[in-house]
């Protein structure tokens, strides 16, 4: 009987030993789950959904990290190495929200690569990114291209265009390049760089086919060369020597003295030196005139508005033609708050009157007329038909911003803005290029989260 007794008292401790060590060493998930947190709301986030950041505090789990049953999905050492990354596939993107009975809010995320996905502890806050993730920017807009015509794919079989730059967005992929050639030209109408590893891509668009677009890696970007490579993309004519027969020779000149010079070939068959070239086109499209114009040296500009025209007017094969230019320098728009409607709400870090704003605080965007109007001669005025140019090319109406903005109770707000026409061209009668211009703006607030996007260029100061 005693031997019994002690036989079962010794068999009840070990079953208590192993217990408590399956405990100890099995949990992947905080305390709080063994009672059973339950889920008491869930909804996708849709557009609200958001490019975050881990900061590495919280883990991520199968399910809400306080659910029973949850599994871990990366441990907080992974999410801190994650938190750290230079690279933009270890960015995430929130898109759906989950809140317990205790009143915690988790988002479900996955990595821009796709290779982590799981619920990650967001605050107690819903809508309110804390702990566990913050919003982020996985581009920046960066500055475009003197020139943004005339580009080929180095190479179609291998240079590849994206939805967006790779990894910046989930789900981002290539574009297909079907039917599309060494020869077809391309258009750049804007440049970003990746916040995380500052590589620089393009948006281009072929000249052939619009469907044919998106974003290509662009390396260094154009270093204004007439014939060289960078990223994917080159400029330069295609597969093709200048002779007397197809060629003519463009000569920038400044006061006589050579600043740069060009070629342009034509696609036209059987022509001969002497004749004369008229509209032919180059392999690119592109006719002499819209050549000299779009080859001008950076840093210059044609002296006047007729001064290629004049240069060009019955050019002949095998024939050099001359164009006059001058050295020019061109102005930024300095975006400002010239006033402010708040409403009755105050908002965390809102904008006031004088506060400075650039191109990528609101979907502004300035008409190439008026962006080309921002460049001439250095030191001369710009003149109230200059000024006109800029002032009628600037957006109207309803401006959309891209910040968000809160209340201290969580509430989302963002602004509009709206181009305070009337004053600009007054204000600015003795400016001249090179100087910063300043374009005012009322600045509205309104509930609701932004979503404008913006539009981004290089004419504004950041």
């Amino acid at each position: 009987m005693k031997s019994s007794l002690v036989k079962s008292l010794c068999l009840g401790a070990v079953a208590l030993s192993f217990g408590a060590v399956a405990t100890t060493t099995g949990s992947t998930q905080p305390a709080e789950a063994s009672s059973s947190a339950k889920i008491v709301s869930k909804s996708a986030l849709g557009k609200s959904a958001y490019n975050v950041a881990v900061t590495g505090s919280n883990a991520i789990y199968s399910k809400p990290g306080t659910v029973r049953g949850t599994k871990l999905v990366a441990s907080t050492k992974q999410v801190k190495k994650l938190a750290k990354s230079g690279y933009s596939k270890d960015y995430f993107r929130a898109y759906y929200m989950a809140v317990t009975n205790r009143g915690s809010v988790y988002y479900k995320i996955v990595s821009m690569n796709g290779k982590y996905r799981g619920y990650i502890y967001g605050g107690s806050t819903k809508g309110v990114l804390a702990a566990g993730i913050e919003t982020v920017e996985t581009t920046e807009p960066a500055t475009m291209p003197t020139r943004t015509t005339g580009f080929h794919l180095k190479n179609v079989k291998k240079n590849t265009l994206w939805t967006a730059p790779k990894n910046t967005q989930y789900k981002a992929h290539k574009v297909s390049l079907y039917g599309s050639n060494k020869h077809d030209t391309f258009t750049v109408s804007k440049a970003e760089v990746k916040t995380r590893e500052r590589t620089l891509y393009y948006y281009v668009t072929s000249t052939t086919d619009a469907s044919i677009a998106g974003w290509i890696y662009a390396g260094k970007g154009y270093q204004n060369a007439a014939n060289t490579s960078f990223g994917g993309l080159m400029v330069g004519e295609v597969d093709q020597t200048p002779t007397s027969d197809n060629s003519v020779k463009v000569v920038y000149r400044e006061n006589g003295k050579s600043v740069g010079n060009a070629t342009w070939v034509t696609a036209q068959a059987n022509t001969h030196a002497g004749n004369r070239v008229d509209n032919a086109k180059n392999i690119a499209g592109i006719n002499l005139t819209d050549y000299v114009t779009a080859m001008t040296p950076s840093g210059y500009k044609a002296a006047s508005a007729k001064a290629v025209s004049s240069a060009v007017l019955g050019a002949t094969y095998g024939n050099t033609v001359y164009v006059d230019v001058l050295s020019a320098v061109s102005s930024q728009l300095q975006l400002t708050v010239s006033g402010v409607d708040n409403g009755k709400i105050a908002v965390i870090d809102g904008l006031s009157t004088g506060s400075r704003l650039s191109s990528k605080d609101l979907a502004v965007a300035l008409s190439p007329d008026a962006t080309a109007s921002l460049t001439g001669e250095a030191g001369k005025s710009f003149g109230e038909v200059g000024l006109a140019k800029i002032e009628t090319g600037v957006t109207r109406g309803n401006i959309g911003g891209t910040i968000t903005y809160q209340d201290h109770s969580g509430n989302f707000y963002h602004y509009t803005f709206t181009f305070e026409a009337g004053t600009f061209a007054s204000s600015q009668r003795l400016a001249r290029y090179g100087d910063v211009l300043t374009a005012n703006f009322k600045a509205t607030l309104v509930g609701g989260k932004a979503t404008a996007t913006a539009n981004g260029g290089s004419w504004s100061v950041s």
